[in-house]
C-alpha cells in the first residue's frame, strides 16, 4: 500500500470518527476471530484504537469452539437445536469454565496493547444480567418442546452497572452468562444478549462478528441489506438455520428497538471492525426494521 493509500483511508475515516464521538458500539465477538491468533490481535487493536478515538467500544463474546473442544475431552458431544446449545448441568460447569478463561484471555490482550478492559464476568459480577430458565414454551426460536435444559431468557441488564465501567474509560467484556433469582448460572446465547445490550444501552451500532461473509441466499451469495418483513420466507425456506437464526432474531429485535444500526460481519477479515465502522464500504450485511 503507497503512502497516498494510507492517508486516503485515514481520511476517509475522519467523518466516521467525528460521527461516533461518544456513541456506544456494542460488539459480538466470536468464531474464528477468536481462535486465529492473527486475527485476536487484530481484533483487539480495532477495539483499542474505536476506544482512543473517543468511542464506547463494549465487548459480549462467544466461545462454541472452545466449548465444544473443552466437552470433547471429557467424552461428551455438544448438542444443538436451532442454534441454542442444550446445555445439562456438566455443560454447564464446561460452559462457564471455559467462558470465564476467553472472558479473561480478552480482556489481557487489549490491555497488553495498551488498552484498559475489565472484566464484567467475575463471579461478583454476574448479577447484573437477570435471568431464568428458557422454558420450552418460551423458545420462538422453534417449533416444538425441548427442554435446552440451564439455559437461560434475560430478564433485565443493569445498565448503571455497565456505565460504571464506561464512565472510567474502560472497555468492557462480557461473558454470556446470566444468574437467576435460584442463584442458578445459565448459559445464554451470545448474539442473544449483544442485542439486549445494545438495547439496554441505546448503542448507536450492534456489530454481530460470524465466520461468514454475513447473511447468504440460497446461492451462497451475500445479502448486503436485510429487512425485518424478509426474515420469514428466507427462514421458511431454510435459508436462514442454526446457528444463524439466534443471530438474525437478535439483530431484528435490536434493529426494531432504539439502536440505530445492526451488521453482521466477516470476523475472518482482518481489521473487520475497522473496515466496518470507519469506512464507506462495509463488510457484511446491514439489518433494517422495515
Amino acid at each position: 500500500m503507497t503512502p497516498n493509500e494510507k492517508a486516503k483511508i485515514l481520511s476517509e475515516a475522519l467523518p466516521y470518527i467525528k460521527k461516533f464521538t461518544k456513541k456506544i458500539m456494542v460488539i459480538k465477538y466470536g468464531g474464528n476471530a477468536m481462535i486465529d491468533d492473527k486475527l485476536k490481535h487484530s481484533f483487539a487493536k480495532d477495539v483499542v484504537l474505536l476506544k482512543l478515538v473517543g468511542m464506547h467500544p463494549i465487548i459480549v463474546h462467544g466461545g462454541g469452539p472452545q466449548i465444544n473442544k473443552s466437552l470433547d475431552l471429557i467424552g461428551k458431544k455438544g448438542q444443538f437445536h436451532n442454534g441454542m446449545r442444550v446445555t445439562d448441568k456438566e455443560t454447564m460447569d464446561v460452559v462457564y469454565d471455559v467462558l470465564n478463561s476467553i472472558n479473561l484471555e480478552i480482556v489481557e490482550l487489549i490491555n497488553k496493547i495498551g488498552g484498559d478492559a475489565s472484566s464484567l464476568s467475575k463471579k461478583e459480577s454476574l448479577g447484573f444480567i437477570k435471568s431464568k430458565k428458557l422454558l420450552p414454551s418460551d423458545n420462538n426460536l422453534k417449533k416444538g418442546n425441548v427442554d435446552l435444559g440451564y439455559v437461560g431468557e434475560i430478564e433485565s441488564i443493569d445498565k448503571k452497572f455497565i456505565n460504571e465501567f464506561i464512565s472510567n474509560k474502560s472497555i468492557p467484556v462480557i461473558a454470556p452468562i446470566g444468574f437467576g433469582i435460584d442463584n442458578q448460572i445459565y448459559n445464554i446465547n451470545a448474539d442473544v444478549v449483544a442485542g439486549k445490550i445494545a438495547e439496554v444501552m441505546s448503542s448507536e451500532k450492534l456489530v454481530l462478528m460470524t465466520n461468514t461473509k454475513g447473511v447468504l441466499d440460497k446461492n451462497k451469495k451475500l445479502i448486503t441489506g436485510l429487512a425485518a418483513s424478509e426474515v420469514d420466507g428466507l427462514i421458511k425456506s431454510g435459508t436462514l438455520s442454526g446457528g444463524m437464526l439466534p443471530k438474525i432474531q437478535s439483530a431484528i429485535h435490536a434493529a426494531k428497538s432504539n439502536v440505530n444500526s445492526v451488521h453482521i460481519i466477516d470476523g475472518r477479515v482482518e481489521h473487520a471492525l475497522l473496515l466496518e465502522i470507519l469506512t464507506d464500504q462495509g463488510v457484511g450485511t446491514l439489518i433494517t426494521s422495515h
